[in-house]
């Protein structure tokens, strides 16, 4: 099964030449089309063509520049130019970029099923090597993030070996491997600094002198470490942080704890944990931390013993008047008119 792209800015022309395509009898997994250079560029992140046509003369990014770009992606990417007679010459400036099939407009029939063998010898002749997609990269960072983010370690540990198995599978070059142990490392590193985690360590880069082993043992090391660093921070807790964070101020319910005091216990920059906080809970920190004064406040007042003045200070207010306005405003009464709607005098 083969990937095709198709690169010209004629509507006619796409057309055309994805008629051939599919007249060819090759077995196709996908035939896709771009209108420029930039257009094709976004297409082959997505998903790496095995065989690409492209126009000379384009928008945005002609047909040589995106021969160089290709060029330089090291890819296994088989390049077939069409071009005008008058752009012939121009077109054999594409042989310094590995192109080596030409079709001149207009295309026939014969034309294009010969170019389409020569294309299908080369390709069982080149590696083997296959394109690792987009989206297959961001599907393993996430895994990678969220075994970090939990500090899962054992999760951790399974993540990685089924990567490394699947990965073999690609039989990618040593570069090629670099590079994309290198994208994953880099996609949950960015994850993890966009919740704006303490991260203490830069993001490393890899050596290009290394051994395919001495990578792998590189990308382990430098996940595993993005977990130490998150756990070292955490103080070594596994919990949910917003959970974590409520049990906090429950203890510190008679203490005046701010947010950046809980965001510190629990290992986040104060202004994601503010975010994350109104996200889970529906609340602020200041709210959140008001209702739950007021609640213990209503459970203590039940109890005759306790003094209201006392009640203040054990929720956290050493100013008593702020602690009356407070629960007023809070409950629609006074802490002593709740108490005798008790029945407690």
């Amino acid at each position: 099964m083969y990937r095709i792209l198709i690169v010209d800015d004629e509507p006619m022309i796409r057309r055309g030449l994805q008629k051939l395509v599919e007249q060819s009898g090759l077995p196709i997994e996908s035939l896709r089309t771009a209108e420029n250079g930039v257009v094709a560029m976004q297409r082959i992140q997505e998903e790496r063509p095995d065989f690409l046509f492209t126009d000379i003369r384009m928008p945005k990014m002609d047909g040589l520049e995106l021969c160089s770009q290709i060029a330089e992606m090291d890819a296994d990417i088989q390049v077939v130019v069409i071009s005008g007679y008058g752009d012939f010459e121009y077109a054999q400036k594409c042989v310094s970029y590995g192109v080596k099939e030409y079709l001149l407009k207009p295309v026939n029939i014969k034309g294009f099923q010969l170019v389409l063998e020569k294309l299908i010898l080369n390709k069982s002749k080149v590696s083997s090597e296959s394109f690792v997609a987009v989206t297959k990269l961001e599907s393993w960072a996430t895994r990678l993030e969220q075994a970090v983010w939990m500090l899962q370690q054992e999760e951790l540990d399974r993540d990685l070996e089924e990567i490394k198995a699947e990965l073999g599978t690609y039989k990618l070059k040593l570069n090629r491997m670099s590079d994309i142990v290198q994208e994953i490392y880099t996609l949950v590193h960015g994850r993890l600094t966009v919740r704006d985690v303490y991260m203490i360590q830069e993001e490393p880069q890899i050596s290009a002198s290394l051994s395919e082993e001495d990578v792998w043992l590189w990308f382990t090391s430098s996940v595993k470490a993005l977990l130490q660093e998150l756990k070292s921070k955490r103080k070594g807790k596994q919990k949910d942080p917003v959970e974590e964070a409520k049990q906090y101020m429950e203890k510190h319910l008679a203490e005046e704890v701010s947010l950046e005091e809980v965001a510190e216990f629990i290992g986040l920059n104060p202004s994601y944990f503010s975010q994350l906080f109104k996200q889970n809970t529906q609340e602020t920190f200041v709210q959140y931390r008001t209702r739950r004064r007021m609640e213990k406040a209503k459970k203590l007042l039940q109890q005759p013993h306790w003094r209201i003045t006392d009640i203040s200070g054990e929720v956290g207010y050493a100013d008593h008047p702020h602690f009356t306005k407070t629960f007023k405003k809070y409950e629609g009464c006074l802490p002593s008119e709740y108490r005798q709607r008790m029945g407690i005098r």
